[in-house]
């Protein structure tokens, strides 16, 4: 992972992953870990402005002009911390326990409830595997139709 500093740029990770924007989000799939990750405007905005020439000043910069409202550091550490954490960042990062480092919920109650539209946030979800997503109900089973009973026949709601 790379130490951060105040200088320091980062790099959106591109490999591996297909991008399909969905009114004002970003959906990312990551095809290595069967992952979706649901990216608000604020935090797409984040993760497509990490170019490898953008500090943290700049992306605030960005934020704000793209957004038309304030931005602060923190909340654009609080994006950069959840790309991290989906791993949409190339190298990770790890940033210096700091004491004034604050959390997304602060960062939420900071802003309040009308600003919280434009607070980075990403919701991520496993999805199954090909095989996973195969799995057919056994005998005896509950289902709904023929297609998800093993022996292909439902009736009554149970698989026969």
């Amino acid at each position: 992972m790379k130490q951060i500093d105040e200088g320091t740029v980062f790099q959106a990770r591109q490999d591996g992953l297909l991008k399909q924007p969905v009114d004002d989000e970003l959906l990312v799939y990551d095809l290595k870990r069967h992952k979706a990750h649901c990216l608000n405007k604020a935090a797409a905005i984040v993760w497509e402005e990490c170019n490898g020439r953008n500090t943290v000043a700049d992306l605030v910069r960005l934020l704000e002009n793209r957004l038309q409202t304030r931005f602060d550091e923190e909340m654009v550490w609080v994006a950069l911390d959840q790309l991290d954490r989906a791993r949409l960042l190339s190298p990770r990062i790890t940033r210096p326990e700091a004491p004034n480092r604050i959390s997304r919920r602060d960062v939420l109650k900071r802003v309040g409830i009308a600003a919280a539209l434009t607070v980075p946030l990403i919701t991520s979800v496993m999805s199954p595997t090909a095989a996973q997503a195969s799995t057919c109900t056994k005998k005896g089973g509950t289902c709904t139709s023929s297609r998800t009973c093993c022996s292909q026949v439902c009736s009554a709601g149970k698989c026969l």
